[in-house]
């Protein structure tokens, strides 16, 4: 049952059609008060922790003039990271971490979205809230509410934490990264829109993303000043556009004002067209005798086009890491500080290893996240009351958890495996070194994932920590060597333990003890759900 009678009943009174929006926009900030917490923070702290690192690195403003005048004869690195519009602290940050932390931004904002309409409605749930006194597009507003006060707050942050470095462009930053998060959080409510599944849902938007992020690669790769029009073509263009601490151009934030409202429109259009559960795009109907024979075969259907839209991310992100590797020495230059950086990141032994083997960690915190996201798949199969159907039969507890654990712990290694070849096609040398520097990530990626299934296993309401720990260990690898953490912090991460392949001697006891310790919590995990109730509610 749903609150209209159908697509007829839109024309009516707009306040009918928002009724209960409050009680919905509450509910979700309660179930996402870890999620967006950690999201927030996290992407906050990078940002604003960057210009006290780079005033370690680059101590004079000689310095920062050169490695400015440096970026824009490199092609391969105004790709990964955007051309520099000036040589103060703030502009080399925003050049550095702009691009990236919009792309967190949008992550968060089409998570938030999805989670509060597609999932809602996929998992049955917002069809007994709709039975109540909720308006058509009261759903489809809290989500996008919550994710604007996320994004919000992550503006505030950065202003606040960028202030020193200049109000203006604090805030130029703070809203581009923000106007980021909310053009891929309206288009994430398009597409919930369009599609009938979440997980299509946040795969489309997801490649969406990406997309608009090659695009601005693309066209920085060509022009040295932002002004290709691939560059335009993409609001994660618009946000370095807008030249935060370099003569700010505001007048660049109407572009993300007009995406926002114009896309805003469109799924406001479409949520009053359709039935609850319905979409506009037909889901392919499964074939007429069953092939999904085990437990295994029904986690690989769930998870395939997660597993596959992650390979392929993985190999073009090597491809590019590898791509710039031959500039890393014009990035460090002379730069005794830099280099000492990055060597205690990655390597030991030259600094194109060294680099290497940066990019190499870089790809395994990143692997880590896939892996909890797997994990976790296993809680929203739960939560959804998905899981009860099939446990109901046969199929026990520990073989149902086991093919989506197979999964995510075997799917880390495809990725990190395509993610060196990639390393490998684009740097193009041999491909042994670098595949090894990838794969050794492996038991660390595992023991976080472990720490997911632990979690988990101990209480479904527990499980969604699982992203503070990966957070924790992704922050912990990008920051912390800037920021010359002490080392008892540094080592809270798993990654911190693992040889700095290229680079350095091979040494197989961190390996094969994160490799027990993952063993260990996921025996642990599996054993206490085996033990414990189901969610029901």
């Amino acid at each position: 049952m749903t609150s209209a009678a159908g697509p007829t009943a839109v024309r009516g009174s707009g306040s009918r059609h928002l009724a209960g929006t409050w009680p919905l926009l509450r509910l979700a900030l309660r179930r996402d008060r870890v999620v967006i917490p950690v999201w927030v923070g996290v992407v906050a702290l990078m940002v604003v922790s960057l210009p006290s690192s780079l005033k370690s690195v680059y101590s004079t403003a000689a310095e920062r003039a050169d490695v400015a005048h440096q970026m824009l004869t490199n092609s391969s690195l105004r790709a990964l990271y955007g051309p520099v519009f000036g040589d103060s602290l703030g502009a080399l940050a925003a050049w550095r971490i702009g691009a990236y932390a919009g792309v967190f931004a949008g992550i968060m904002s089409l998570v938030v979205v999805v989670r509060h309409t597609r999932d809602e409605e996929e998992s049955g749930r917002q069809e007994m809230v709709s039975a109540g006194m909720v308006g058509r597009r009261a759903p489809l507003t809290a989500a996008l509410l919550a994710a604007l006060i996320a994004n919000a707050a992550l503006a505030l942050l950065i202003t606040a934490g960028l202030a020193g470095q200049g109000s203006s462009g604090a805030l130029a930053l703070g809203l581009g990264v923000a106007g980021v998060g909310m053009v891929f959080a309206t288009t994430a409510a398009v597409v919930a829109q369009l599609t009938e599944s979440a997980r299509l849902a946040k795969g489309l938007t997801g490649g969406l993303l990406g997309a608009a992020f090659a695009l601005r690669a693309a066209g920085d790769s060509a022009v040295s000043d932002g002004s290709s029009v691939l560059t335009w073509l993409s609001p994660v263009g618009w946000l370095e556009n807008l030249r935060a601490f370099a003569h700010e151009r505001w007048w660049v934030l109407l572009l993300f004002a007009a995406a926002v409202t114009i896309q805003g429109a469109i799924a406001y259009e479409l949520a009053g067209r359709r039935d609850v559960g319905m979409s506009f795009l037909p889901t392919r109907p499964g074939p007429a005798a069953g092939r999904l024979g085990t437990a295994g075969a029904l986690a690989w259907r769930l998870q395939r086009g997660g597993v596959l839209g992650w390979s392929l991310g993985f190999l073009a992100a090597g491809a590019a890491f590898g791509g710039v590797t031959k500039g890393a020495t014009d990035l460090v230059g002379d730069n005794e500080r830099t280099r000492e950086i990055i060597e205690r990141m990655g390597g030991q032994s030259g600094i194109t290893d060294a680099f290497l083997a940066t990019m190499a960690g870089m790809l395994g915190m990143v692997a880590a996240l896939y892996v909890v996201q797997s994990v976790l798949r296993l809680h929203g199969e739960e939560t959804s009351q998905r899981a009860e159907p099939v446990l109901a039969g046969a199929v026990g507890r520990l073989r149902w958890a086991a093919g989506h654990l197979l999964i995510a712990f075997g799917g880390a290694v495809l990725i990190m495996l395509l993610g060196g070849l990639g390393l490998t096609a684009g740097y193009g040398q041999s491909p042994g070194p670098i595949l090894g520097a990838c794969l050794v990530q492996l038991p660390a990626i595992w023991t976080i994932g472990a720490l997911a299934v632990l979690l988990y296993g101990v209480s479904a309401q527990a499980a969604p920590a699982a992203w503070a720990v990966a957070g924790t260990a992704l922050l912990l690898g990008w920051i912390g060597p800037a920021l010359d953490l002490p080392a008892p912090l540094l080592n809270l991460s798993p990654f911190a333990h693992l040889p700095h392949l290229p680079g350095s001697e091979m040494t197989w006891p961190p390996v094969l003890i994160l490799t027990a310790i993952a063993t260990t919590l996921i025996t642990t995990g599996l054993t206490a759900f085996n033990h414990r109730d189901l969610t029901t509610g």
